[in-house]
């Protein structure tokens, strides 16, 4: 994958603002948004019993290793005043390193690619909108082949939502 994507999702309260919000706090944290998914709808992945999220792909530029960029995100998350209670839960912003160019990763606090990409299709179906014929690091399939071989059944609705 050529480049740094981003998930950013929110299902409580005002979610796109949330979105905004995320997307302004990311600019003061030595990143640059430089493209962007459209928004989509999606239905709850995991923990079904709670509000459908917005989320959104960013591709992003940034000097900060993958690691560093990880604490900047968390620091963006808790001034948009995240709490991690749950797996899957509810929150009020939720963003995801997916890919960081081709870089492999394996640590305790970090893996990189995402290893729910593949499984989750409110992250590809903007990951294909953005990038369809980049290549997944590991599996090198397409994010289209990807998005086509994908078992999740959830709807994931564009809307007409900007950032």
């Amino acid at each position: 994958m050529n480049g740094i994507f981003l998930l950013a999702g929110s299902n409580i309260g005002d979610r796109l603002k949330h979105l905004r919000d995320a997307g302004a706090l990311l600019i003061k944290k030595e990143i640059t948004i430089i493209d962007e998914s459209s928004i989509y709808e999606t239905a709850p992945w995991g923990k079904e019993d709670q509000n459908w999220f917005l989320n959104m792909v960013l591709q992003i530029e940034t000097s900060l290793a993958p690691d560093k960029l990880l604490q900047k995100i968390c620091y963006v998350e808790a001034e948009l005043g995240r709490i991690r209670k749950e797996k899957w839960g509810s929150r009020i912003i939720d963003i995801d390193i997916l890919y960081y160019h081709d870089q492999i990763i394996k640590s305790e606090h970090l893996i990189i690619p995402h290893p729910g990409i593949a499984d989750r299709k409110f992250t590809l179906v903007p990951l294909v909108e953005m990038r369809p014929l980049e290549l997944h690091p590991i599996s090198k399939k397409t994010q289209t082949d990807l998005l086509a071989e994908c078992a999740d059944s959830l709807d994931c609705i564009l809307t007409d939502y900007m950032l």
